[in-house]
């Protein structure tokens, strides 16, 4: 398979349509990131989707990240985008009642001009978005409190538009992943490769994984020979199987399984808590 990460699925492009027919409907935005690629899987445009509706920005999977640039990364967010941004995990539920909280405040202004025509009160409408796999139907599960929607380790899991019930005061529309219709960085393609935001057939693991390789060797060198008990060894996929011992005939190393592998087990956060990129890479400080 070319290196060239194809990642544009047509059922995608559909459920960008529709979410540009739902948006009317919806008073607050709760836009997921991933917080170990927060610019790449962050869509740029939805501010203009939006057309200026207020939005909520959850840093999530901040549980497989990298802790110190967490809040970073929060703080650069949230003065580019304007935005509320909570860091979060889905093994973390103390801040569903924060981000319920947020959504009603957001909502006030609603509430309000509504009070003052005459309207009767409803409840707040508002949306989860984002790119695949970032955890947007686990959020929704864990609002509502039980699993209402499928979810999956897959990208591009959640097919189907649903409404579904926060409380008594708010309802929420959940919805498959926003991707761009044109993506000229493969490098940010390729870090949404990695975090399985991007269906397995668009892109070829080994290659995957070798770059993934690269990124943590030159970010967090000292955890990854740790991990894998290198000592002055080059750090490569390679060695890494003769590590493992997962070995073909002939004594030739099984960079298929080790690819795989090590991509899964990143993805865990097995290896360790990495984050993939910095603000100061796109000059956001």
């Amino acid at each position: 398979m070319p290196k060239h990460i194809h990642w544009y699925p047509g059922h995608i492009a559909k459920a960008q349509r529709q979410l540009k027919e739902k948006l009317n409907l919806v008073d607050v935005i709760i836009e997921v990131i991933d917080a170990r690629i927060p610019y790449s899987s962050w869509y740029k445009s939805t501010s203009d989707l939006c057309n200026s509706k207020p939005r909520i920005i959850l840093m999530n999977k901040a549980d497989v990240s990298d802790k110190d640039l967490n809040s970073i990364w929060a703080d650069t967010i949230k003065k580019a985008s304007n935005c509320e941004v909570i860091i979060t995990s889905l093994n973390n539920k103390s801040d569903t009642e924060l981000i319920i909280k947020k959504i009603t405040n957001l909502a006030s202004d609603m509430t309000e001009k509504r009070k003052q025509k005459g309207l009767l009160p409803r409840a707040v409408r508002t949306m989860v978005v984002g790119m695949p796999n970032v955890g947007k139907s686990s959020t929704i599960n864990r609002l509502v409190k039980r699993s209402k929607t499928k979810t999956g380790a897959k990208a591009g899991v959640t097919k189907q538009q649903q409404w579904v019930r926060i409380n008594d005061k708010i309802e929420l529309l959940d919805t498959p992943g926003i991707i761009p219709t044109v993506q000229n960085d493969q490098y940010q393609a390729l870090k949404l490769a990695c975090v399985n935001s991007i269906g397995e057939n668009a892109y070829d693991s080994e290659y995957v994984a070798e770059e993934l390789l690269k990124i943590l060797n030159n970010r967090y060198q000292d955890n990854i020979r740790k991990y894998f008990g290198f000592n002055d060894e080059d750090i490569t996929i390679e060695n890494i199987a003769f590590k493992k011992n997962w070995i073909l005939k002939n004594n030739v190393a099984d960079i298929k399984r080790t690819s795989e592998i090590f991509l899964s087990n990143f993805r865990d956060g097995k290896i360790g808590k990495f984050t993939l990129e910095t603000p100061e890479e796109y000059e956001l400080i």
